[in-house]
């Protein structure tokens, strides 16, 4: 998804000059009775320190920010929409702790729990959440033995602030429970199903607003909008793309990764009728023209150790890797070519298999010295690799999967880039019938044949819903760890240049709007 289209910009501008406008003659008669309760937003930080080289985001400039609102906002509320206790460099080591004490240093004051929250296992986010200074939301999340909310976080809050009440409650992406680690007793139900009971109860109680702290994707969001009547704005994470929205008139906003920008949203409250009368927002650019917070210093002085360490050289590029979680969900990219060659190298297999949500730095790399932080930003999981055989059937099957979710504004995780093989695929066919074309080491693809495929241990056992392999026999090899591997692959070249070949072709237009129909040709041909 292009960041933050024209398109985009004109419709959020147009949203908030009518909310603004439409309600003006109620603004300015009540004016001086209404309160204005400010929300602070960011969403999907996995990491304190800047990024971009140091350009931009940060959350010591992060803190002076905050602080900077409050003494003219003091009625102001500092919200996290999910992910943020993996994956990162620093994770490997800490398993998020060192995210809990950015935010409790910072003052976060709630969070909702993103997919990447379990990725070390229900108990550590349970030992997470009790090191936490803020509190955590959500309110689908459930324990499926006592039926109570996981880790007894409430279903919502109520914060009474500047004589109003705020209710708060979180929504969790559903899909987690087959994405991320949460074990089979932590249930995901519905986001509408949970809304719809909780939204009386958090009237019942006395809001006067109320906020919808969610990590959806933004048609999940525009679907909650719509079928749980009372959300007055919905604060969202997930995309990694900056995005406003709206759906049945109530506003949705998500700020990009790791903290490049904050959003301010102010929500005018009329305390007599209890009326959200208007909402102004602003995004607020995270760089080095923000001096970090003094404050913030017990952080990185705690873990400079392991930063130093970070900071170690591992090779050279002659030119740009293309990290960026959008175009390695969508389409082939340099990384994930050199990423996929360095595996089936390693593994001495006839293919491999990536899946792009894998690929995590979420930037650009620009030319020159790549360290251990740049390789581990990249493949942050410390994923085993697993050799396995499989048939061509199985191979085009687990090629559609990964295509199937492709199209229009999607940007799916089990997005398949490959090495050893070349294929093709339409999104405006029906998904399972959309790789037109698939070639082995420059043979068509034999549905029939044998062939030995490399990829994480994670996806061979079904991760990102490759079922597909799950059951299909595994070949024994010596222990390889995929960021491991990336590593030595550089490390062992003077300098690397990696270039893009052709191996994934997208055959319609990406930005085209089409509707599906019916498909014409053998997808394996």
């Amino acid at each position: 998804m292009p960041f933050f289209r024209p398109f985009a910009r004109r419709t959020a501008l147009a949203l908030v000059l009518a909310l603004s406008t439409s309600l003006a003659a109620a603004a300015q008669t009540a004016s001086e009775c209404n309160v204005r309760v400010t929300l602070l937003q960011v969403n999907d930080v996995y990491q304190f320190i800047p990024v971009e080289r140091g350009t931009e985001g940060g959350l010591a400039r992060v803190s002076t920010l905050r602080k900077q609102i409050m003494k003219e906002s003091p009625n102001t509320l500092f919200l996290m929409a999910g992910d943020t206790i993996s994956p990162s460099v620093e994770s490997i080591t800490y398993k998020g702790a060192q995210m809990i004490d950015a935010w409790n240093t910072i003052g976060l004051d709630y969070a909702t729990f993103g997919n990447h929250e379990f990725d070390f296992g229900p108990d550590v986010l349970r030992q997470r959440i009790a090191e936490s200074k803020f509190r955590w939301l959500g309110a689908n999340v459930v324990d499926a033995k006592t039926g109570k909310i996981f880790a007894d976080t409430p279903a919502f809050e109520i914060r009474e602030i500047g004589g109003v009440k705020v209710g708060l409650f979180g929504i969790t992406l559903p899909e987690t429970k087959t994405t991320s680690s949460p074990g089979p007793e932590v249930e995901f139900r519905g986001a509408c199903e949970t809304a719809r009971q909780l939204i009386p109860q958090i009237r019942a109680a006395g809001a006067h607003a109320i906020v919808a702290l969610t990590h959806l994707s933004l048609a999940e969001d525009k679907q909650l909008a719509r079928c749980a009547e009372g959300i007055d704005i919905i604060i969202g994470g997930h995309e990694h793309t900056l995005l406003q929205s709206s759906s049945g008139g109530v506003p949705i906003f998500k700020m990009t990764a790791d903290a490049r920008e904050m959003g301010r949203i102010d929500l005018n409250i009329n305390p007599k009728t209890g009326e959200v009368e208007s909402i102004d927002w602003r995004i607020i650019p995270v760089n080095a023209s923000t001096p970090d917070d003094p404050q913030f210093a017990a952080v990185m002085t705690k873990y400079a150790s392991r930063l130093k360490e970070l900071a170690a050289l591992v090779g050279h590029t002659d030119v740009t890797l293309d990290v960026r979680s959008a175009a390695n969900r969508t389409e082939e990219t340099n990384v994930a070519d050199f990423v996929a060659d360095a595996f089936r190298k390693a593994a001495g297999t006839d293919v491999a298999l990536v899946n792009g949500g894998s690929l995590r730095a979420d930037t650009i790399i620009s030319a020159g010295e790549i360290s251990l932080r740049d390789v581990l930003s990249i493949l942050p999981f410390t994923n085993e690799l697993a050799k396995i055989e499989v048939t061509g059937a199985t191979l085009l099957q687990a090629l559609e999967h990964g295509v199937s979710r492709s199209g229009p504004g999607a940007e799916p995780g089990r997005f398949p880039q490959v090495s050893g093989l070349r294929f093709s695929f339409d999104t405006t066919l029906l998904p399972g019938v959309r790789v037109k074309e698939v070639s082995v080491n420059g043979q068509p693809l034999d549905p029939k044949k044998t062939y030995t495929l490399v990829t994480s241990k994670y996806v061979a056992e079904g991760g990102d819903q490759y079922a597909m392999f799950k059951g299909v026999r595994r070949l024994p090899m010596d222990k390889l760890i995929d960021s491991e591997v990336l590593r030595k692959a550089i490390a062992s070249a003077k300098s690397i240049a990696p270039r893009t070949d052709g191996r994934v072709r997208r055959l319609d237009t990406p930005a085209a709007e089409q509707p599906c129909k019916a498909a014409t040709a053998s997808p394996s041909k």
